[in-house]
């Protein structure tokens, strides 16, 4: 199959020439300051993607346990998996310790490391573990200063079945910093406060082997990541509106988008009806905020020209309304019946998770292949 003609829409597309730029882009970074980047896989899922981004030589970071499995079959050993660990996945961790070795799950409170050091116990091998650091008062994670912070670390580097890696943090507020300025901020306050948290821990005996930190725009906000030794980051693989928004890429690096044909319109609205809704572009308004709301994705033609003005101003299951933001009527010789259009996602790991596999568009603009995706948790 080499014509977009010939797919079904919704179908999820991926631009390898824009990803493997934004993939290079990162490793620049990484390398510039010798830190080990620890791509996180979490936006594609997929193998096939990572081989070029995350190889199996590797570190990756994963947000499910069905990810970590189907990483670790695939022969990748260093898998961090960075979202909070509830005791009804504890069963599951053997199989994927059996596979890669140093397999790591994370904890921010006492309650979580002692219900791990106590089902730890039951594991053929140590289990390895890290402690969360809250660096922005955005989401999860102990706070640097703190006293429980050195109590979680003592539990975990005394227990006989624990191996205690380090310390990981995620700048998640630097999605709300909408100016460089912003973000080289956030990016150095990211990387001083896990850095203090380190220095508490050494100071009470508790070296740390691992000092993680990052998210997209922090790691790619032109500033000197000091005291880490590590860089973590997810969507700038593919980058989506959010980060265009926030100035970290332009919309031309999108990598991902969907593909959708035009089914209809509404002549006396002048609004475009496609038949890619919420279920091909994910409910997510994240640059409902931002100078410029994108809605639910910006519009592009077939060969993935941004058409200026023009983008889904709203959705149902399965349409999307595509308006221009100066209520232009629609030309006919873009939006005809059964025309092909191709939607920019306002954040990429939402659409994505609408697929099971990707369309990718190799450089000569043609479908050069497929890439299947992990899907549940």
């Amino acid at each position: 199959m080499t014509s977009l003609t010939q797919l079904i829409t919704p179908a999820c597309l991926l631009d390898l020439t824009r990803f493997r730029h934004n993939c290079r882009r990162m490793q620049a970074v990484a390398e510039a300051e010798q830190l080990t980047l620890r791509p996180h896989v979490k936006t594609l899922k997929s193998l096939q993607a990572a081989e070029y981004y995350a190889p199996a030589s590797g570190p990756i970071t994963v947000s499910t346990l069905a990810e970590a499995a189907a990483f670790a079959s695939a022969g990748y050993t260093d898998i961090l998996y960075a979202v909070g660990l509830s005791p009804n996945k504890f069963p599951h961790l053997a199989a994927i310790q059996r596979l890669a070795p140093d397999f790591t799950v994370i904890a921010d409170s006492l309650v979580a490391v002692n219900a791990l050091t106590d089902y730890a116990s039951e594991l053929a091998l140590p289990l390895s573990v890290m402690l969360e650091v809250d660096v922005d008062n955005h989401r999860a994670g102990l706070l640097p200063d703190s006293k429980e912070l050195i109590a979680c670390a003592s539990t975990l580097a005394e227990s006989p079945d624990i191996h205690f890696r380090g310390i990981m943090t995620h700048a998640g507020a630097s999605y709300d910093c909408d100016s460089k300025t912003a973000q080289q901020a956030m990016g150095r306050q990211e990387c001083e406060r896990i850095s203090q948290a380190a220095t508490q821990l050494l100071k009470a005996g508790i070296p740390c082997k691992l000092i993680s930190a990052g998210s997209t725009p922090t790691a790619l906000a032109d500033i000197k990541h000091t005291g880490i030794n590590e860089l973590r980051a997810g969507v700038y693989a593919t980058f989506d509106c959010v980060m265009a928004g926030l100035g970290v890429c332009e919309a031309s690096d999108i990598a991902l988008s969907v593909l959708t044909s035009v089914i209809g319109h509404q002549l006396d609205k002048n609004e475009v009806i496609v038949d890619a809704g919420w279920m091909a572009l994910s409910r997510d308004q994240g640059t409902a905020s931002h100078q410029q709301d994108c809605g639910y994705g910006l519009v592009c033609d077939e060969h993935g020209k941004l058409l200026d003005g023009w983008y889904v101003s709203g959705t149902n299951q399965e349409h999307g309304i595509i308006r221009h933001r100066e209520n232009l009527t629609p030309p006919a010789s873009i939006f005809a019946y059964g025309s092909l259009l191709r939607i920019l996602p306002i954040h990429a790991c939402a659409t994505a998770a609408q697929y099971s596999r990707y369309h990718v568009i190799g450089e000569d603009g043609t479908l050069s292949d497929v890439w299947s995706r992990v899907n549940g948790w």
